[in-house]
């Protein structure tokens, strides 16, 4: 599975009608309705905002809504693209300013499926890990000790604190965990503990 980078967007116009493809990453369903409600008040002078989402680990939380388009014109193409790409965590929404033209169901398809396909193909994506959080604090000379083991290693987010000894924390992939904290504790002789 993979997850995106950060947010990213498209936009299209099809008959006069203009489509803003956005992509949201989103970590739960909660995060999904407060985006979706954000997005209504950002863009209250367009004529819809549908959207399709999938979440989890394994993609097993999905949702989605046409919000005024005909019943499976927006939603259900757009959440079908989301399921083939192969990614999770994230959130599309599709506004739509309505330009005097209609569509008709197989339009409103194409244009909704295609929005999906238009703000994916421009978006970053990395590969689903597993993290843990980390926090170790060390003195000064063990400080250059786990800065080497450190490069052994993909680290997320970390962040170090310098005070009268250093403090990092950070994320690591969960399947590293338990050798990233033998590898610092034996290369510190015991004296730095990775929590």
């Amino acid at each position: 599975m993979k997850i995106p980078k950060g947010y990213f967007s498209a936009e299209e116009t099809i008959k006069g009608s203009r489509f803003l493809s956005e992509l949201f990453p989103i970590s739960s369903q909660a995060e999904v309705r407060e985006k979706i409600k954000a997005q209504k008040q950002k863009y209250a002078d367009a004529t819809h905002v549908c959207h399709a989402f999938i979440c989890g680990k394994n993609a097993e939380i999905m949702g989605m809504s046409d919000d005024g388009e005909p019943g499976g014109t927006a939603g259900r193409p757009m959440l079908d693209v989301l399921k083939g790409s192969g990614a999770t965590n994230l959130l599309v929404t599709i506004t739509r300013w309505f330009g005097g033209t209609l569509l008709g169901t197989g339009g409103l398809v194409h244009a909704y499926g295609d929005g999906v396909k238009n703000v994916l193909a421009v978006s970053e994506f990395e590969e689903l890990v597993e993290k843990s959080g980390f926090s170790l604090v060390c003195d000064y000379q063990q400080y250059q000790i786990v800065k080497k083991i450190f490069e052994n290693f993909t680290l997320y987010g970390t962040n170090e604190d310098f005070g009268e000894n250093i403090t990092i924390k950070g994320e690591i992939a969960e399947s590293d965990f338990e050798n990233f904290k033998k590898r610092i504790f034996d290369g510190t002789n015991g004296k730095v503990t990775a929590r």
